[in-house]
C-alpha cells in the first residue's frame, strides 16, 4: 500500500471508543435498552470490525448488540469470528444466524425465530427495558423479533444522529480520505485526452483508492458531452472529443471507511471551452461559494434551504437532490434540499461534516456543470476539508 498523502496522527482505538459513547448516549436519551445492528455503515461505526463490506450490504450476513451498558456482542459471519481480534468495542463474537435466502432457504423463517430468541434473551439479560432499535430487517425477522415481546422501534434515524457528529480522529481519517480522491482527481485531469473512455478514466478512481487502501465507491457518477445533463448517468464506454465537458462525483469510501465526497467538472484539450460551458461552470462556483458562505452553527435546516443561492429558472427542473448533506461512513444525516423539496428540519453544529452541491445542467445546450466541495462545520461558521482547486480554464482565467 502507498503511504497516505496526510499522516497526522490519528488514534483509532480513541476514536472507536467515542463512536460507541456516541450511540450509547443516544439510546439513552431516547430510553431505549439496546441497539441491534444490521446496517454495514452502522456495524462499522459501532465495532469498526470490517467484513465483505459491499456483500453485507445486499446479505444481512452479521449484527451486533449493543446495550446502553454491558457487552457489546458481535454476531459475525461463519469462519471470520477472528475480525474482532483487538478491538475496544466488541466484549464477545459470536457465529451469525443465518438471515438470507442464499443460505438459509426456505428455513428462512425457522433461522429468524433463532436469531430473534437469542436477541430478546440478551436484551433481557441487560435490562428490564423492553424498547430495543433496530435499524434494518428483513421482514420475516422483524415478525419474529416483534413476537418475543419485545418493543421494536425505529433504529437507522437514531444512528444516523448519533453519527452526524465527528471527533477530531473522525475528520483527520476523513482528510486522508479526501487526500486520496484529490490524488485521483487529479490523475483523471491529466488523463483527459480525445479518444479516451469514460470507464477508463473511472478506472483511475478505483485504482488509487485502492493503492492507498481506500475501500469501495458509493456510486460510478462520471460522464462526457451530451451525457452530462441530465445527472446520474454512469461511465460508460463513450470515447471523449476535444472541446467536451467531463464531470465525476468522487463517492469514494477510501482509508478507514471515510467518505470523500467532492465533484469536479474538467473541459477535453484541443477545443478552447465555450462561452456556454464558461457561463455555466462560473455559475455552478458562485452557487457553491454562496451556499458556504451561510453555512454556521445554529442555522436551521429551513433556514438554508430558504436562504440558499437562487438558481435560474431554466436550470431549476434538474437541479440536484440537496444543497447539502452529511458525510461521514457514507452520506449520512442531514439532507438539506431546496425549498420544494423540503423533507424535515433540524439545526446544522460545529463537527458535523457536510458536502455542499452544485449540479446545473441546460438540457437545451446539452451540458451539465456538477461541483462539490467538503467542508466542516465550526464554532463559528465552516472550514473547507476538500483542496482541489475550481477550473482556470473554465472560469475564464488565462493560465
Amino acid at each position: 500500500m502507498t503511504d497516505l498523502p496526510l499522516q497526522n496522527p490519528v488514534d483509532l482505538n480513541r476514536m472507536r471508543v467515542y463512536r460507541l459513547s456516541r450511540i450509547r448516549a443516544e439510546l439513552k436519551r431516547r430510553d431505549i435498552s439496546a441497539a441491534i445492528l444490521t446496517g454495514p455503515q452502522n456495524l462499522r461505526y459501532a465495532t469498526d470490525a470490517r467484513n465483505m463490506s459491499v456483500w453485507t450490504l445486499f446479505n444481512m450476513a452479521r449484527y451486533c448488540f449493543v446495550p446502553v451498558e454491558g457487552p457489546v456482542v458481535l454476531f459475525e459471519f461463519d469462519g471470520a469470528q477472528h475480525v474482532t481480534q483487538g478491538l475496544p468495542t466488541v466484549d464477545e463474537t459470536r457465529p451469525a444466524t443465518n438471515l438470507t435466502a442464499f443460505l438459509a432457504g426456505d428455513r428462512i423463517e425457522e433461522s429468524a425465530r433463532a436469531w430473534a430468541n437469542e436477541l430478546a434473551d440478551l436484551v433481557r439479560t441487560s435490562s428490564d427495558n423492553r424498547r430495543v432499535a433496530l435499524d434494518r430487517c428483513i421482514p420475516a425477522a422483524m415478525v419474529a423479533l416483534q413476537d418475543t415481546g419485545l418493543d421494536v422501534v425505529e433504529g437507522q434515524g437514531m444512528m444516523e444522529v448519533a453519527r452526524s457528529i465527528k471527533s477530531a480522529d473522525e475528520v483527520e481519517c476523513m482528510r486522508q480520505s479526501i487526500g486520496v480522491a484529490e490524488i485521483a482527481l487529479q490523475r483523471i485531469h491529466d488523463a483527459i485526452v480525445p479518444g479516451v473512455t469514460e470507464n477508463a478514466l473511472w478506472a483511475i478512481l478505483n485504482q488509487v483508492n485502492a493503492e492507498y487502501g481506500g475501500e469501495w465507491i458509493e456510486t460510478r457518477l462520471l460522464n462526457s458531452g451530451e451525457r452530462t445533463v441530465p445527472w446520474y448517468q454512469e461511465a460508460g464506454e463513450r470515447q471523449i472529443q476535444s472541446g467536451d465537458m467531463v464531470c465525476l462525483d468522487t463517492d469514494m469510501i477510501g482509508p478507514h471507511g471515510y467518505l470523500a465526497d467532492i465533484s469536479r467538472s474538467f473541459i477535453c484539450d484541443g477545443v478552447a471551452p465555450s462561452g456556454d460551458q464558461k457561463r455555466l461552470y462560473r455559475l455552478a462556483c458562485e452557487q457553491l461559494e454562496e451556499n458556504m458562505a451561510l453555512i454556521r452553527p445554529g442555522l436551521s435546516f429551513r433556514e438554508l434551504s430558504e436562504g440558499c443561492w437562487r438558481m435560474p429558472k431554466n436550470l431549476y427542473k434538474n437541479r440536484y437532490l440537496c444543497v447539502i448533506h452529511g458525510v461521514g461512513l457514507a452520506d449520512e444525516y442531514p439532507n438539506v434540499p431546496y425549498i420544494d423539496d423540503f423533507m424535515y428540519d433540524g439545526i446544522l453544529e460545529a463537527c458535523m461534516t457536510v458536502s455542499v452541491e452544485s449540479y446545473l445542467g441546460d438540457t437545451e445546450l446539452g451540458v451539465g456543470v456538477k461541483l462539490e466541495n467538503q467542508l466542516i462545520i465550526t464554532e463559528t461558521g465552516c472550514e473547507m476539508l476538500s483542496t482541489f482547486p475550481y477550473d482556470d480554464r473554465l472560469l475564464g482565467y488565462d493560465i
